[in-house]
């Protein structure tokens, strides 16, 4: 079993940046693709980004895309989610997420270990 923990989440303007952390213990996350999920209030949890294990390869959501960027730091168990021009609307609850086996895509049901959260504010 793996345990996450994110942190890095904070309150900040809109056109501004914050670097989320998600660190592993229990087991090494080289064995697992990564996901970034958000929830915002009154809303579903929805699909932020995607790393596989090497970190060769990523994917986001169009919402996202440009200015947001994943990796990860096997070495220090650690993935990153860089975020950048901020805007209102990035408002959300932040989590990381383990992938199940060698799935690598959007579906959050598809995802087992889970972050508590942090909470990203961007003030217009």
């Amino acid at each position: 079993q793996v345990q996450l923990v994110e942190s890095g989440g904070g309150l900040v303007q809109a056109g501004g940046s914050l670097r989320l952390s998600c660190a592993a213990s229990g087991r090494t996350i080289t064995s697992y693709v990564m996901g970034w999920f958000r929830q915002a209030p009154g809303k579903e949890r929805e699909f932020v980004g995607t790393i596989t294990r090497s970190g060769g390869s990523t994917d986001y959501a169009d919402s996202v895309k440009g200015r947001f960027t994943i990796s990860r730091d096997n070495a220090k168990n650690t993935v990153y989610l860089q975020m950048n021009s901020l805007k209102p609307e990035d408002t959300a609850v932040y989590y990381c997420a383990t992938a199940r086996g060698s799935y690598y895509g959007r579906n959050l049901q598809l995802y087992d270990y889970w972050g508590q959260g942090t909470q990203v504010t961007v003030s217009s």
